[in-house]
C-alpha cells in the first residue's frame, strides 16, 4: 500500500506555544455485511474475512500516520477499531483527522480489492465504511467510558446518511479522475457485407469498487456533480491511446453525451492533437451521441455538429428506438449512422412487428444519407435476420465480446 507521511494532517497552532489539549480518538473500519456476503458460500466467506483481517492487520500503522502519544486497536466481530491518543492545538480536530482517515481508508479498501482481483479470489462488493469519534480526555489516562463514547460516535459516524459516505464517493472519483484509473474496451462493429471489422466502439470501464456500480452509474454521479465534461474528455483520450492498431479504413466510435455538446469547453482541437500523435484522421473518429436526458436546445447540438463535420468527424445516435432517443433526434441532427437499440433486434427473427419496425427505420435511413448499425446481436438466428434484411452492420457478444483492442 502506498505510503503517506503525516503532513497528510498538520495542526493549527496560532500562536507559539498554544495549548495543546489531549485527545482520544477512534476510527472504525466497517463493511456492509449484507453485502460482504453477497452471493459467497460459508467457506469463501471465511476466507474473504480472513483476508481482510490479515491485510488490515498489515496496514494498521498506515492508517494513522500521525505520531501519536498511544496507538490500540481490536476487533468486533469483522469490525476494526483502532484507537490512540494525540496532542492539538486546534479547537476541533475532527476534521481534520476525519479527511485522513477517508483518504487512507479509501486507499486501503482500493488496495485490497486490487490484491484480491489478482489473485483471482472474492472480491467483496459491499463498501467499508468508515467512523470517526474524537473526545478531549485526560492525558492521565483514559477511562472505558470516554473511549466506548468514542467508539459509539464512530459507528454513529460510519452509519450515518450522506456524510462519509459522500464525502468517500468523492474522493473515489477524484481518484479514478486525477490517477486516471478508468481504461477503455472495444467492441467490434462487424460489417455485414464483408464480415470484416468495420469499426469499433469504444465503452468505459473502471476498476471493481464499492462506489459506483459501473460506467452508467460513475457518469451521472459526475454529470450531478458538474465533472462530466472533465470525465468525459479523459474518457475520449484513453479511447484514442488505446486503438493504436486501427487500421485507416476502420472507424473508432466514442460516446459522447448530447448535453456535452453543448458544452464551449468541448472542443475537437485536443482530440485532434491526439489522432495526429497516433497517426489517426478525424475521418476515423465517430461521435456516439447518447441521450441520457432528452435534448432542449437543438439549435446548439446542430450547430456544434456542423463544426466538427467540417472538420471530418461522423456522428451516430445510439439507442435509437429506445430511451430519448427519437424521430425528432434523427431528423433534427441527421446523423451518419443510426445504431439501433438491442429492444428491437432481439428475437426479431421471429417477431413480424419488429421486422417491420427495422424496416421503417432502413427506410428512414436512406432518406437522410445514414446507414443502421444493429445492437446486441445475440443469437446465429438474430444474425441470419439482419443480413437477410440487407442490415450493413451489426455490433453484440454474438460478434464479439468489448476487450482490450486487438493485436
Amino acid at each position: 500500500m502506498e505510503q503517506h507521511e503525516a503532513v497528510g494532517y498538520r495542526t493549527n497552532n496560532r500562536a507559539a506555544g498554544a495549548r495543546r489539549t489531549p485527545y482520544l480518538a477512534v476510527v472504525g473500519l466497517m463493511w456492509d455485511h449484507a453485502e460482504f456476503h453477497d452471493k459467497s458460500s460459508k467457506e469463501s466467506s471465511r476466507e474473504l474475512w480472513q483476508a481482510w483481517n490479515g491485510f488490515a492487520e498489515r496496514h494498521i500503522a498506515e492508517l494513522v500516520p500521525m505520531p501519536v502519544a498511544k496507538r490500540n486497536h481490536q476487533w468486533l466481530a469483522n469490525d476494526l477499531f483502532i484507537s490512540y491518543l494525540f496532542h492539538s492545538g486546534e479547537e476541533q480536530p475532527e476534521q481534520g483527522l476525519h479527511e485522513l482517515a477517508l483518504d487512507i481508508a479509501s486507499r486501503l479498501e482500493n488496495d485490497f480489492r486490487r490484491e484480491r482481483a489478482r489473485k483471482a479470489c472474492l472480491v467483496p462488493t459491499g463498501r467499508l465504511r468508515v467512523g470517526l469519534g474524537a473526545l478531549a480526555c485526560d492525558s492521565e489516562g483514559v477511562g472505558d467510558d470516554v473511549y466506548y463514547r468514542a467508539m459509539k460516535q464512530a459507528i454513529v459516524h460510519a452509519q450515518s446518511e450522506g456524510g462519509a459516505g459522500q464525502s468517500e464517493r468523492r474522493r473515489y472519483f477524484q481518484e479514478l479522475v486525477e490517477s486516471r484509473l478508468i481504461y477503455p474496451v472495444y467492441q467490434p462493429i462487424i460489417s455485414l457485407r464483408s464480415g470484416d471489422a468495420f469499426g469499433y466502439e469504444s465503452l468505459t470501464r473502471l476498476p471493481v469498487n464499492s462506489w459506483f456500480g459501473g460506467p452508467v452509474d460513475l457518469f451521472r454521479y459526475a454529470e450531478e456533480n458538474g465533472a462530466v465534461y472533465r470525465l468525459d474528455r479523459l474518457a475520449r483520450e484513453l479511447a484514442i491511446d488505446g486503438c493504436l492498431k486501427l487500421r485507416s479504413d476502420q472507424k473508432l466510435f466514442i460516446n459522447v453525451m448530447a448535453q456535452i455538446m453543448e458544452d464551449p469547453r468541448f472542443s475537437p482541437g485536443r482530440t485532434i492533437s491526439l489522432l495526429e500523435e497516433h497517426h489517426l484522421s478525424p475521418h476515423q473518429v465517430v461521435f456516439e451521441i447518447t441521450e441520457r436526458n432528452s435534448i432542449e436546445d437543438y439549435p446548439s447540438v446542430k450547430k456544434a455538429l456542423q463544426h466538427y463535420r467540417s472538420q471530418g468527424y461522423r456522428i451516430a445516435i445510439d439507442d435509437v428506438g429506445a430511451g430519448y432517443s427519437s424521430l425528432q433526434s434523427i431528423v433534427e441532427l441527421r446523423p451518419d449512422y443510426l445504431k439501433v437499440d438491442r429492444s428491437i433486434i432481439q428475437h426479431i427473427h421471429c417477431d413480424d412487428v419488429k421486422e417491420h419496425i427495422l424496416t421503417t427505420l432502413q427506410e428512414v435511413a436512406g432518406k437522410i444519407g445514414a446507414e443502421l448499425i444493429a445492437e446486441g446481436i445475440e443469437t446465429g438466428e438474430e444474425l441470419d435476420k439482419l443480413a437477410q434484411m440487407g442490415i450493413p452492420y451489426a455490433q453484440g457478444y454474438w460478434l464479439g465480446r468489448p476487450a482490450p483492442f486487438p493485436e
